[in-house]
């Protein structure tokens, strides 16, 4: 028993470690799966919150691993795991049995999990942690109090400091489709040998109080001016086996036309400026008139991509910064997201591959990387 105490404690423990550190290398990316949950639920209004309960949350999946390992406080520890766990499940298993959210983000976008793997695999974890539960009376400290109390209170500020660096300087290991090396335009097209997802358009229309659904090219024998139109949609038929890695990733000018493929097709080398948004945007940080300096001497075109076309373009008239050398495009605000963890972040592209990426803070080290570049 004493070695099956000491197997399980030690697994569980390392799993929830590795857990929070997969996590903590991205914690913006579970901040965004949070808001994907409350948007399901229409919980709108603890988007603002959802960083603040991810960084929590990562600090606590990390020092109840390390508690474990410890034996720290296990009357404590085995009752928070036994909540936590029971609270991952529920959302996990809502995820897998509602079909609402594909991924749940349980280790991040590095070990992508299914709804439905993510649910087995808590509920194996559950009951490891049910039996950790019912023998914590015999689980012993391995060290003094006072050295396991140091090491959680280490691992609690190297765990906040790590997720404040990533916040700042980009995730430590990017696992998103827009790393460095990747193609766009390869990214924005299904897998060799993939099958698309099959729908049907369905129309909904109201009748005598009541809805009817019925597809567009089987409308009712009986259809005339009493149906009235309400809504239509794409019904699945039939589920595809994979989709794009980069998906809505539109470029649109401010009149509105599509250069996606225009502006990704274009040989050479280019800069793209992420902005997600003007209110959250840290421009203080970011000499841009060097940064286009340094474009214009090598011919390199410069695109601000952002979610906030108006505010963003008003912020530009006003610092009256060279017209001519970039160029202010739309595109939605989900894949800026994925595209850039920091705001604004700075991409440097030749053709459609992503050559390297900086964040805001890292303003330094683009000018020598543009400027060791040919000329074009």
């Amino acid at each position: 028993m004493k070695l099956l105490i000491s197997f399980t404690r030690t697994l569980v423990g390392v799993l929830f470690i590795f857990s929070g550190l997969v996590k903590a290398n991205d914690p913006l990316g579970l901040s965004y799966k949070m808001q994907e949950f409350f948007e399901v639920w229409n919980f709108h209004w603890l988007d603002h919150f959802t960083l603040a309960f991810s960084i929590i949350m990562i600090v606590f999946e990390i020092v109840a691993g390390v508690a474990i390992l410890l034996g720290w406080q296990m009357r404590l520890f085995s009752w928070l795991l036994l909540l936590l766990i029971i609270f991952f499940s529920f959302l996990t298993g809502y995820a897998f049995l509602s079909g609402k959210v594909r991924e749940c983000g349980c280790f991040g976008d590095c070990i992508p999990l299914t709804a439905g793997e993510s649910f087995t695999k808590d509920l194996a974890l559950l009951v490891l942690i049910v039996f950790l539960f019912a023998v914590r009376d015999r689980i012993k400290p391995v060290v003094a109090p006072a050295v396991s109390a140091a090491v959680l209170l280490l691992a609690t500020v190297m765990t906040i400091a790590f997720q404040w660096y990533v916040l700042i300087h980009l995730p430590v290991r990017d696992c998103l489709p827009y790393r460095v090396h990747n193609n766009i335009l390869e990214k924005m097209k299904p897998p060799p040998g993939a099958v698309p997802d099959s729908t049907v358009i369905t129309m909904v229309y109201e009748k005598n109080g009541k809805k009817i659904e019925f597809g567009a090219s089987q409308f009712p024998a009986d259809f005339d001016d009493s149906y009235h139109f309400v809504n239509r949609y794409d019904k699945l038929i039939r589920k595809g086996n994979a989709e794009p890695a980069i998906k809505d990733f539109n470029l649109i000018t401010g009149s509105g036309t599509d250069t996606t493929q225009a502006v990704l097709e274009t040989k050479g080398y280019k800069l793209f400026v992420f902005v997600k948004d003007m209110d959250g945007a840290h421009f203080d940080d970011v000499n841009f008139p060097v940064v286009f300096t340094f474009a214009a001497s090598k011919k390199m075109p410069v695109f601000f991509i952002t979610g906030d076309y108006d505010n963003l373009v008003s912020w530009l008239r006003q610092r009256t910064v060279d017209n001519d050398n970039f160029t202010v495009l739309k595109c939605d605000a989900t894949a800026i997201k994925t595209a850039a963890r920091a705001n604004p972040t700075l991409y440097l592209l030749k053709g459609a591959t992503i050559l390297n990426k900086w964040s805001y803070a890292d303003l330094e080290k683009v000018i020598p990387a543009v400027n060791e570049l040919p000329g074009q």
